[in-house]
């Protein structure tokens, strides 16, 4: 099967300073692959430079069969990509209603957004009973699945999330999961996820890429990694 997104060669960084290394990896239609390694060894730098969010440097970047690695962040949105960074990125003076329609931006058709708000809240049920409340106002766990559910406002076809489990309780890291692999089943949706914690990612990856100091050293299936039952070796 064609992968969804190629990944060739990928350099990036910030300004002068170089963070990623030729960064190769592939995520085919209806995967969940997960990108793990230590902080620091590049993980959310490549994410961003996939939504378009830093600029790539060499390489290239394929999306749907389209390179994008020019294409803007938004032209990369209307194409299907979404990000969910690792950030609480909601608008607090809002409420979680009024965010969601915010997420919906780039759904041209009012009445598909409008279908669109109460698809997200039956996958989100928990966004559904405080639709009316400040997104300021949720707790960290809360505004992780009010960024989630503005993502898929969009109706993507790739979802890049960073982190999903960074500074949440281990009860919340639970939901959040199951919620990701429930919005994977029911929407058909590809992620590439981004994730420190092995086991948070394991359990719902089917692939895995290592990345060590900016360089993607090791792809592996989830069960092959977590056969080995020790990673601290890898990193």
């Amino acid at each position: 099967m064609d992968a969804l997104l190629a990944v060739e060669g990928l350099t990036t960084g910030y300004g002068r300073k170089q963070v990623v290394f030729g960064a190769s990896l592939a995520v085919r239609a209806g995967e969940v692959v997960a990108l793990i390694g230590h902080n620091g060894a590049g993980k959310t730098t490549t994410l961003k430079a996939l939504a378009g969010l830093l600029p790539a440097w060499q390489g290239r970047v394929v999306f749907d069969g389209a390179p994008v690695e020019r294409a803007s962040s938004a032209a990369r949105v209307r194409r299907g990509l979404a990000f969910v960074p690792q950030e609480h990125f909601v608008f607090a003076d809002l409420s979680v209603a009024e965010n969601l329609e915010l997420g919906a931006f780039s759904v041209a058709d009012r009445r598909l957004a409008a279908g669109r708000h109460e698809a997200v809240l039956t996958l989100l049920p928990v966004l559904a009973e405080r639709r009316r409340q400040l997104a300021g106002t949720l707790s960290g766990g809360e505004q992780r699945m009010l960024s989630l559910g503005m993502a898929l406002m969009m109706r993507p076809r790739l979802l890049l999330l960073d982190e999903p489990s960074l500074g949440l309780a281990p009860l919340l890291v639970e939901r959040i999961m199951e919620t990701i692999q429930d919005i994977v089943r029911r929407e058909r949706l590809t992620v590439l996820l981004v994730e420190q914690n092995i086991r948070h990612a394991l359990a719902i990856a089917a692939r895995v890429y290592v990345m060590r100091t900016g360089r993607v050293i090791l792809e592996e299936s989830g069960a092959a990694m977590a056969a080995r039952g020790e990673w601290w070796d890898l990193f």
